[in-house]
């Protein structure tokens, strides 16, 4: 907009630490942990290793991209590379992240909670990891509360702007988490026993990646944990210095992403051999996310010696990755509605409340949450999808060409070939979540009511397809206009 002062990130390392500590959430932290041991371990990690090449790098290059080139958020930034008439695809990019964002602050708020817990010594020995969640769960006046203090203190970082709160913010957070994973890691490695988790982490089995299931697992693991396809990444690209490095940067934020995975793997995994009988590690990594660290975790650093301060570290490690991330969702809702006119203190308030609000139903009601967690969640497939469509429209070759300009890398056209490559991935991959809840639900799969089936996630879908879709022209008259609209406009004036 003309004669406005645009809010920029500090320099680069700025921006690369924002976008690192938006991608290391606590799927880092619980999920990969869990499917690296259940799916080969170190064969799981070689898929990991390909699916950041051919999926999560590609699509946060085409995100930095359009975030960087449009200085909008998803609906506007949609708008100027889709064309007006395909604004909608970033309004559902937008609604699928905030979906995720109404109970990501619940779960920020438990990690909350049991850090505040663990540092004011309340996980010693005796501690009982199931009695102790249940009470916790069954009280919604913890879990609402905590649940409200991760979005206050959320709003608070938002309300101030890129460089007085995301940039001060994170460029704490993000260094504190690394140092806190790495002294948990040393500690892991050194315990009595850890080496076999170790080796069935690190060492591959080779057959295994003859295995689709293992590169199924791989992929998802990617698309879900390294922010690629989420929006965040466009948005944080809108407050990117001009010329910005999209290639090196992209590469660097994903690749961190997955070296944290490994990292967080290594702690669970050689804690888990060390400590655990191997009935009770079965156990644990069979529990679920919210199983293993929640209940089985607290259990076994009870036992260990320093379970005061290691359970705190744990989960201040835990809640520095959930608040990062929710961070950035929150920057996404706030950064959107900017681009209706609202001032940023403003629109930051109106999503706070709006996610305090709709976030209350899972905060009282984990059903709730795991639907939503299920719903959104494999949105974000069809997220990555419509990135991958947008950048197609625009011209994947002249994509790479503008990415080229300010990459110290050259991007060749293995580039290219993954782009083009996305949509056979993305029917691979959603079409075995789909069968996956139709082997596992066969009498109900199709019932929108069940908290896992394909009706839910179809119908969910469809509902907000069809408000965006009949909102699209308003959407796309109302978002402001950004450089490459006002360069359109420019050059249709010429003409006349």
């Amino acid at each position: 907009m003309a004669g406005e002062e645009r809010e920029q990130w500090g320099s680069r390392v700025a921006i690369i630490v924002a976008a690192v500590a938006m991608a290391v959430g606590t799927g880092n932290i619980w999920r990969f942990p869990r499917v690296a041991a259940e799916w080969g371990g170190g064969a799981f990690l070689v898929a990991v290793t390909v699916g950041v090449v051919v999926w999560a790098v590609p699509l946060l290059m085409c995100e930095f991209l359009m975030g960087s080139r449009s200085r909008l958020g998803n609906i506007g930034a949609f708008r100027d590379f889709m064309g007006p008439r395909n604004t909608w695809a970033g309004a559902f990019m937008a609604c699928v992240t905030i979906g995720i964002m109404f109970y990501y602050s619940v779960v920020a708020g438990w990690c909350i909670r049991y850090f505040v817990v663990a540092a004011t010594g309340g996980m010693q020995p005796g501690i009982e990891g199931q009695a102790f969640w249940d009470e916790f769960i069954g009280s919604p006046v913890e879990t609402i509360g905590y649940h409200a203090a991760a979005v206050a203190f959320t709003a608070g970082v938002v309300f101030r702007g890129i460089k007085g709160g995301l940039e001060r913010v994170l460029k704490i957070f993000l260094p504190a988490l690394l140092f806190i994973l790495l002294v948990l890691a040393v500690r892991a490695v050194t315990l009595p026993g850890s080496g076999e988790g170790l080796r069935y982490l690190f060492v591959p089995e080779w057959s295994l990646l003859l295995s689709g299931r293992v590169w199924l697992e791989a992929f998802t693991q990617v698309a879900w944990s390294t922010g690629a396809g989420w929006g965040l990444m466009m948005v944080y690209a809108v407050y990117a210095r001009d010329r910005e490095d999209i290639g090196v940067n992209s590469g660097i934020i994903a690749f961190s992403d997955v070296l944290v995975g490994f990292v967080a793997a290594a702690i669970i995994l050689g804690t888990l051999f060390a400590v655990a009988p191997d009935e009770v590690a079965a156990e644990a990594l069979a529990a679920g996310n919210v199983g293993l660290t929640f209940i089985y975790i607290v259990d076994l650093l009870a036992t260990m010696p320093g379970a005061a301060v290691l359970s705190a570290l744990f989960f201040l490690a835990l809640a520095l990755a959930g608040i990062s991330s929710f961070i950035a969702m929150f920057e996404l809702a706030t950064t959107n509605l900017m681009n209706f006119g609202v001032e940023r203190r403003r629109a930051a308030v109106w999503v706070g409340l709006a996610t305090f609000l709709f976030g209350i139903p899972s905060a009282v009601n984990i059903t709730f949450l795991d639907n939503q967690d299920w719903v959104w969640g494999v949105g974000l497939l069809i997220s990555g999808l419509l990135t991958a469509l947008a950048v197609t429209r625009y011209g994947i070759e002249k994509a790479r060409a503008e990415i080229n300009e300010t990459s110290d890398v050259h991007i060749g056209r293995w580039w290219s070939v993954c782009m083009r490559m996305i949509p056979v991935l993305f029917v691979g991959i959603f079409g075995w979540w789909v069968y996956q809840s139709v082997v596992d639900h066969p009498d109900t799969w199709w019932n929108p009511f069940e908290t896992f089936s394909t009706g839910t996630m179809v119908v969910q879908w469809l509902v907000l397809f069809l408000v965006v879709f009949a909102l699209n022209d308003f959407l796309a008259r109302r978002v402001r206009a950004g450089p490459m609209t006002e360069t359109t406009s420019s050059s249709d004036r010429s003409r006349v």
